[in-house]
């Protein structure tokens, strides 16, 4: 994502105040900055990956893919693209890695709420679509209830059948 800074007006400012690590925004945080995100940012590029594709290639090779296309989507002359925490090859601009990124850029954590909110909308979709699963509940995430459900329907389409839980070895997935 690249922010234009200049499109910042008192209400964003205000909004932008709250921006930290992703992961300690609540939900609703995450959905109220989502849209003022978008209408700073000069330039964004949400990148996804199905299911099979990740257990094809693995999470950490397929995120770092994503992330690369995503900065080289966003990129332009003159910028410094940014990561959290690790390099990512192929990019055609300088860059950084910053370990704990998305708690010291304000780029990089608004990259992090727009992955996130986006995510918990295609798992609110996803639960209309596959009834049974609790998607919208828990969003993706290991819970109890998550894995009672895999217990009793099975895994779906959307199941990472290379998920590497403590948790996950105990069920029969596949």
């Amino acid at each position: 994502m690249l922010l234009d800074l200049d499109r910042v007006g008192p209400t964003q400012a205000r909004a932008l105040g709250l921006l930290n690590d992703s992961k300690q925004q609540t939900p609703e945080g995450r959905s109220a900055l989502y849209p003022v995100i978008l209408s700073i940012a000069a330039r964004v590029s949400i990148v996804t990956r199905c299911a099979p594709g990740i257990d094809a290639r693995g999470l950490h090779k397929t995120n770092l893919a994503a992330l690369r296309d995503a900065l080289n989507a966003v990129a332009c002359d003159g910028c410094i693209c940014l990561s959290d925490g690790f390099p990512v090859s192929g990019v055609h601009h300088e860059q950084r890695a910053v370990i704990g990124g998305d708690a010291k850029s304000a780029a990089i954590a608004a990259a992090s709420v727009l992955a996130k909110e986006t995510r918990d909308r295609y798992m609110r979709r996803a639960d209309a679509a596959h009834p049974g699963w609790e998607f919208a509940t828990h969003v993706g995430y290991s819970t109890p209830e998550h894995r009672e459900a895999i217990e009793r329907l099975g895994v779906s389409p959307l199941h990472r059948l290379s998920f590497q839980s403590m948790a996950y070895q105990q069920l029969a997935l596949g």
